[in-house]
């Protein structure tokens, strides 16, 4: 190790220029304000150790303090991506760490909230909506008042029932989903929307790959659950019982609200799941999914005009 450190003396003796232009680095970073207020803080630290760690010194100077320098998370300046540098000494010596900046912390927390909500193909403007954006009309008032005290009685608990919204085509059954689920993430709860034809689809392909039982789980254990256009799937007595019955079983029993949107009224529905796609008529199991239907969630009709056409 001499040897080498006896080169490097030897070589920054015979040029001039980077010993200049070291002379004026260090000069630089010993004058640096926060460096010299570290420096202050910790009179153990010899000048052979300040002069052995200039580069840690140099670098702290260099990079952004907790986003003194980032307008955001994207535009961190940084060798390290949302990580702001701390100087510590220990031992005598100068460490440099790095600690989580404001932007990462703020950008990790949407992170983890955008994680909570969970989509079957659901279009991405319906991810996006917020209760704000919604159209406040008379014809829709109570679906969004019911929708507003379900989020209000959260803090105390969460309500055992979710709403069964139904109506005609376009009056924002669905938009009123994703703002439920956005509005929930700032209670941390977990929430997954389906729709309901390709969750039939998806159920089974699972079958294939042994997956299925796992994807039942996942429904049953949401926060909340979201049922998008029930009714519109293909009625297979395989999937109404085994699949749709043992997820709604569960959540009633275990007091978890369920919301549904669908073009029927529960009388409707009913008529719909009682015949199956191989022609059958099933009453009474069709009747048995209503009912599940109604103990997780209540019946609110939304009216209006058809948003789609404008």
């Amino acid at each position: 190790m001499k040897p080498v450190q006896s080169e490097l003396k030897k070589w920054m003796q015979q040029n001039k220029n980077f010993k200049e232009n070291y002379q004026r680095v260090r000069e630089e970073v010993l004058n640096n304000p926060e460096i010299q207020t570290f420096l202050s803080q910790n009179s153990q630290l010899t000048q052979q150790a300040v002069d052995k760690h200039l580069i840690k010194l140099h670098e702290y100077k260099t990079q952004s303090k907790q986003c003194d320098k980032c307008a955001s998370f994207g535009q961190c300046v940084n060798m390290l991506q949302g990580y702001s540098p701390v100087l510590q000494a220990e031992n005598g010596d100068i460490n440099l760490v790095y600690e989580k900046c404001h932007n990462r912390i703020d950008m990790e927390k949407q992170w983890e909230q955008q994680r909570l909500i969970q989509s079957l193909y659901m279009p991405k403007e319906i991810l996006n909506a917020t209760i704000s954006d919604i159209d406040h009309d008379a014809e829709r008032g109570e679906g969004i008042r019911q929708l507003l005290l379900f989020l209000n009685k959260i803090s105390d608990e969460l309500p055992a029932k979710g709403i069964y919204f139904h109506g005609a085509f376009g009056v924002g059954k669905t938009y009123m989903m994703g703002a439920l689920a956005n509005a929930l993430k700032e209670y941390n709860l977990s929430s997954m929307l389906i729709y309901m034809p390709e969750l039939v689809r998806e159920m089974k392909s699972s079958i294939k790959d042994d997956s299925i039982n796992e994807k039942i789980s996942y429904f049953k254990e949401a926060d909340v659950l979201m049922l998008d256009d029930i009714g519109a799937e293909t009625q297979s007595p395989w999937f109404r019982d085994e699949i749709l019955g043992s997820i709604l079983q569960y959540r009633m029993m275990e007091n978890k609200p369920v919301f549904f949107t669908s073009n029927y009224s529960l009388s409707q529905l009913e008529q719909q799941m009682e015949t199956t796609n191989r022609g059958g008529n099933e009453t009474v199991k069709a009747g048995r999914i209503i009912e599940r239907i109604k103990q997780v969630s209540m019946d609110v009709k939304l009216a209006g005009k058809n948003r789609r056409d404008q």
